[in-house]
C-alpha cells in the first residue's frame, strides 16, 4: 500500500507541526490546510486541538470547514480528533458559554470529575481497551498516553467506547465508531505507542483508499 494523504486540519488551534512530524514519522503524508478541496481529496483527515471547545467551533465555522469535514466523515473517509479535536467529533460541549460540536458521535464533553484533584491534569495515563479494532491493534493492554485535559466526554452511546483511563475518576479517553476515532490525549507526544496508534491510523487511511 502507497503511503496515504492525511491532511491535519488547520483552524489555528492545536499541534500541527508536532503532528506532522510524527505522522512523517510512521509513512504517512501529511499536509497542513484549510483548503476544502485538500480535505475533499484527502484519504484521512486528522482533527488537533488545544485550547477551549466553543472557541475552537467558532474558529472552524468562521473558516467554513465544519460541512466539508462533516461531509467527509459521513462518506467513510477516515477520521481521527486528537485531544480537544476528539472532544468536536461530539454533540456538545459544557465547555465556558458553552456549544454545539459536529455530532459524529452522539453525547457531550463535560468537567473532568477529579474528586480534588488538580485541573488541568497533565501527564502519563494508563489506557485500559474495551476492544481491539484497527487503531488499537498491536498495543498493549493497558497502553501508556500523554494526557493535558480538563473536560473530557460522555459518549450516549457505551459501544463508542474504546478507552478508558483514570484519574480522580474513571473517564473515557479513546473513541471509535466506524471511520470516526478519537484520543483524549496527544499521540504526538506519547512515544511509542502514540506512534503505534497513529501508524495504525495511517494504515487505516491506506486500506480504505486502496
Amino acid at each position: 500500500m502507497s503511503a496515504p494523504a492525511i491532511a491535519i486540519v488547520d483552524y489555528g488551534m492545536g499541534n500541527r507541526r508536532s503532528v506532522e512530524k510524527a505522522l512523517e514519522r510512521v509513512g504517512a503524508r501529511p499536509l497542513i490546510t484549510r483548503d476544502p478541496a485538500d480535505l475533499r481529496a484527502a484519504e484521512g483527515l486528522l482533527l488537533p486541538g488545544v485550547g477551549a471547545f466553543p472557541a475552537a467551533m467558532r474558529a472552524i465555522r468562521e473558516l467554513e470547514l465544519e460541512d466539508v469535514l462533516v461531509a467527509q466523515a459521513r462518506a467513510g473517509v477516515p477520521f481521527f480528533g486528537a485531544c480537544m479535536g476528539m472532544q468536536l467529533l461530539f454533540d456538545s460541549s459544557e465547555e465556558g458559554e458553552g456549544a454545539t460540536g459536529f455530532g459524529l458521535l452522539r453525547g457531550e464533553v463535560r468537567p473532568l470529575d477529579t474528586r480534588g484533584l488538580k485541573l488541568p491534569q497533565m501527564g502519563w495515563n494508563d489506557v485500559r481497551w474495551t476492544r481491539e479494532t484497527p487503531l488499537n491493534r498491536g498495543l498493549p493492554d493497558p497502553s501508556i498516553f500523554y494526557h493535558v485535559h480538563s473536560y473530557v466526554p460522555h459518549p450516549a452511546d457505551p459501544e463508542d467506547v474504546l478507552g478508558t483511563s483514570e484519574y480522580g475518576s474513571p473517564f473515557v479517553t479513546v473513541v471509535a465508531r466506524d471511520n470516526v476515532y478519537g484520543a483524549q490525549f496527544h499521540p504526538e507526544k506519547s512515544s511509542a505507542h502514540g506512534l503505534a496508534l497513529l501508524e495504525n491510523f495511517a494504515s487505516i487511511c491506506a486500506r480504505v483508499a486502496a
